[in-house]
């Protein structure tokens, strides 16, 4: 308890500057069940809670973003499904979200689960997304200072939209066996989005979730992830905790569930973090 005390006041005390253009993350990991969504959601809340705008969009199928943030997102709410294949403008898919008043997200519906095949034809296929969210934030009189795309677990179109509209890739890796699988192919994919459709793409942030201190082997993937990305691995690292999980099945995120839990605190250190290292 005193530990968790000494980190609030620590947090009350921590800059949270304030970025002077949009940063657009993706936030993405092929792997599922790594922490990706529970990430993208809990981090533009605590961000939030510092005094920023953030907007979350939801591009995974299965919706699991839009249920933390308590916005509808059944077969007949317009979503990101519209946006990207009926260019529907992104302002007519962003609701506010239930949690906190600065935070909105674009919910994805069922229909996003064939997207990549109605995709495939278009034209700009990959840059959808990309022109939808330029010109939802060229309209807006208040600046969103934060967009965090939740990317789903493939490698696919909807994934490659989100990396040419981003300029930050957010990788969450969880501390378990097999973390960095599939890693490579993931920086691998990164590296032929910067060279043919994206330069301003990076990986900027590795955040570790679900850390078991009372395991060798979580320890052991800390000291691995660190010494293969080195700074750009948060300091902070998201604990295994029940509240985190609990979290979504009442619509909200842990910040709002229970702000005092220790998964709550954890994502408000790593926000805090993002927010002093800045655009890279």
């Amino acid at each position: 308890m005193a530990d968790l005390a000494k980190r609030r006041t620590a947090l009350a005390n921590a800059p949270h500057p304030l970025p002077s253009t949009t940063r657009v993350i993706a936030v993405v990991n092929q792997k599922g069940g790594v922490g990706k969504t529970t990430s993208a959601v809990n981090l533009a809340a605590a961000l939030v809670r510092a005094g920023a705008r953030a907007l979350v969009v939801d591009l995974d199928p299965q919706g699991n973003a839009s249920t933390a943030l308590g916005i509808p997102h059944h077969a007949e709410t317009t979503s990101t499904y519209d946006v990207l294949v009926d260019e529907t403008p992104l302002a007519d898919a962003v609701q506010p979200s239930q949690d906190s008043e600065g935070l909105a997200g674009v919910p994805s519906t069922i229909h996003l689960a064939g997207a990549d095949l109605e995709l495939a034809p278009l034209e700009r296929r990959e840059f959808r997304l990309r022109a939808a969210l330029e010109q939802y934030l060229a309209s807006l009189d208040e600046p969103v200072h934060y967009v965090f795309i939740d990317c789903p677990p493939s490698l696919g179109l909807l994934t490659i939209n989100a990396f040419t509209a981003a300029t930050e890739v957010l990788l969450p890796i969880q501390c378990e066996y097999y973390a960095l699988e599939g890693v490579t192919q993931l920086l691998d994919t990164i590296e032929r989005i910067r060279q043919h459709l994206n330069p301003a793409l990076s990986l900027s942030t590795v955040l570790l979730t679900m850390y078991d201190g009372r395991t060798l082997l979580s320890k052991q993937v800390v000291d691995e992830v660190r010494a293969h990305f080195g700074d750009r691995a948060l300091t902070t690292i998201i604990p295994r905790t029940v509240r985190i999980s609990e979290a979504p099945g009442f619509g909200q995120t842990v910040l709002a569930y229970d702000p005092n839990s220790p998964g709550a605190l954890a994502y408000r250190e790593a926000a805090a973090e993002i927010a002093q290292r800045g655009a890279p």
